[in-house]
């Protein structure tokens, strides 16, 4: 049997006994209530890159303003610090500092008597630095912000600690002073092993980069290192990507994420405005984008998902989300903390937040991010302009949906509950969900079309 398989079968015993998961949000059906929860996990968004991919929708200011005289990576740190001190105080006023213990009179008098604290406020389990290219901060800034999530969020003492990075030379910083930092995490940038796609896609990097920045991380005492990988490239083949597989498996990561390319449109959405957590996308992505659609390939993605899936399990790694594979030991429980229901902070232009009831974002403009947190002329600083909504609606579908992502999958009590019941039975009675030893899981064919699954839940 796999890896692969017996985590699949053995989902439920480990996530009983992973001190970093709640084992009722494995066990439980009806999931419980919405309530407020502190965070066990921060996020922060880094907007820099040296230059704009065509295909990206995450929050990216480039060019001139991560590099030069004229970059802006000095001030967005001073705001960034600003804003986790501004989270921190209110974090503290909600639930009193981390690692107070839940008797009231630890508290701060706002949390005591709240039918919503369900004991003491942990430290972090996990903090992820994202982009953007959190790389082309200086090792001294990475420093300074871990530090401050340190003595004001608390971090556990095995906290997984994550940096994203590009592998170029210019770009992926000092490994060994990441380390020193406390990164414990490196989420490298590969996308492809391939040149020629890499200069489709707008990369810097070269295949050989890619290689040097793991070899540069595992000298310098990383604990754990992902690689990012594209697949449904425009004009892509089966051959290349195989290519790129065994290129990157003789890299011995630790993990790897695998994202086929989605092309969205997100003026389309209407997320683009002065709160919206998006920003409009520039005309040439706009037009690259167009050309690019036509050249992508549904079936050819899905032969390129199963060659991974065989490829990686036979390589060692186990399945655990539909995009992610790890090596015993090195899942992101980041990301993890996403997929499980649990509350994290955040903080950086875009970003995202979720205390258990509420989602909260940043809205994804840099001046207007910066004129808040920096204000000048004496004034005090503001939290960033964002919004907000409640996460309340359709709570057993969401909690299914993110349930299922998992390789730990549902509860089979699941099947009887009246408002997503019939359309388990329906995805189970097509083969895109199994039943084993009480859980509910998507097969592969399932994964592959796991958005058909998703849209008849919610």
């Amino acid at each position: 049997m796999t890896g692969a398989a017996v985590e699949a079968e053995t989902g439920l015993a480990e996530a009983a006994a992973n001190p970093h998961v709640d084992p009722r949000r494995a066990t439980e059906w009806p999931p419980g209530p919405a309530i407020e929860r502190p965070p066990l996990g921060l996020y922060l968004h880094v907007p820099f890159c040296i230059s704009y991919c065509p295909y990206c929708d995450f929050v990216v200011v480039a060019g001139r303003q991560a590099r030069g005289p004229e970059s802006r990576l000095e001030v967005f740190v001073e705001a960034l610090a600003v804003e986790l001190e501004l989270r921190a105080d209110a974090l503290d006023t909600r639930w009193g500092a981390p690692g107070a213990r839940s008797a009231g009179a630890q508290r701060s008098p706002a949390v005591q008597g709240s039918a919503s604290v369900p004991g003491a406020r942990r430290s972090l389990d996990t903090l992820y630095l994202g982009g953007g290219t959190p790389s082309l901060l200086p090792s001294t800034a990475v420093a300074r912000l871990i530090e401050i999530v340190r003595s004001r969020f608390g971090l556990a003492l095995d906290a997984e600690v994550t940096l994203e990075a590009n592998p170029g030379p210019d770009e992926r910083g000092d490994a060994a002073a990441f380390r020193a930092a406390g990164v414990t995490r490196l989420s490298i940038g590969a996308q492809s092993m391939e040149t020629a796609e890499l200069r489709l896609l707008g990369r810097r990097h070269g295949p050989a980069d890619v290689a040097a920045a793991v070899s540069e991380s595992r000298a310098a005492g990383i604990e754990s290192i992902s690689i990012d990988l594209l697949y449904d490239i425009p004009n892509g083949s089966l051959d290349r990507w195989s290519a790129t597989l065994d290129a990157v498996l003789a890299l011995e990561p630790d993990h790897l994420s695998l994202y086929a390319l989605t092309l969205d449109d997100p003026e389309a959405e209407g997320i683009t405005g002065p709160s919206g957590d998006h920003l409009p996308t520039p005309g040439g992505a706009r037009r690259w984008r167009e050309r690019a659609r036509p050249a992508q390939d549904d079936d050819r993605a899905a032969t390129m998902y199963e060659l991974a899936d065989d490829r990686l399990g036979a390589a060692g790694f186990e399945w655990y989300e539909i995009s992610n594979w790890a090596r015993p030991g090195h899942r992101s429980r980041h990301n993890l903390g996403y997929w499980q229901g649990s509350a994290w902070e955040a903080a950086g232009p875009g970003a995202h937040a979720f205390d258990g009831v509420t989602r909260r974002w940043n809205a994804a403009r840099l001046d207007a991010y910066l004129a808040a947190l920096l204000p000048g002329a004496g004034a005090p600083p503001s939290l960033p302009p964002g919004g907000a909504e409640p996460d309340v609606e359709g709570r057993p579908a969401e909690a299914a949906m993110l349930a299922l992502r998992t390789n730990d999958g549902l509860p089979a009590a699941a099947l009887a509950d009246p408002g997503i019941g019939s359309t388990l039975e329906w995805a189970m009675t097509t083969g895109l969900v199994d039943l084993a030893r009480g859980r509910l899981r998507l097969t592969r064919r399932g994964r592959l079309l796991s958005n058909e699954v998703f849209t008849r839940l919610l």
